[in-house]
């Protein structure tokens, strides 16, 4: 498996809260990134959160990415999971299998991503592209 690391940056953030329970509490997030590193492209996340009294905070999520792995280009999701201490926001993340679109078709791997309070996050993610990381897909 080929390794993609770099970065990415918040750049819209909106947390509603749809549940205002007692013990834990729920927000739906959403967001716009701008990856740069071995992914260049803009993403877009939606997440699930449940927060602790002690700000802390556990979150599942669905993460769409277009643009280019390998010099490779069209779209992929990402479905992750993680947990935030009050600090930094660390997960775990899988490509959704069947999710690439035109050169990314048949793209598969998984990956951790962190964050701290900010705009600014990192990624590690080992994949595989069919023909191997670097190969061009031919058009007619």
């Amino acid at each position: 498996m080929a390794k993609a690391a770099g970065s990415f940056q918040m750049s819209s953030w909106n947390e509603e809260t749809y549940d205002d329970g007692k013990v834990r509490g729920m927000t739906l997030a959403t967001g716009s990134q701008t990856f740069s590193g071995d992914i260049t492209g803009y993403g877009s996340v939606r997440w699930l959160m449940t927060y602790g009294a002690d700000g802390t905070a556990r979150f599942v999520g669905l993460q769409k990415v277009d643009g280019a792995v390998a010099k490779r280009h069209g779209t992929f999701m990402l479905e992750a999971a993680g947990d935030f201490d009050g600090q930094l926001a660390r997960w775990e993340a899988t490509v959704v299998p069947g999710s690439g679109t035109n050169e990314l078709t048949g793209l598969s791997g998984s990956g951790s991503f962190g964050a701290e309070h900010g705009t600014d996050a990192t990624y590690e993610i080992h994949y595989q592209l069919p023909g191997g990381a670097h190969a061009s897909k031919r058009t007619a």
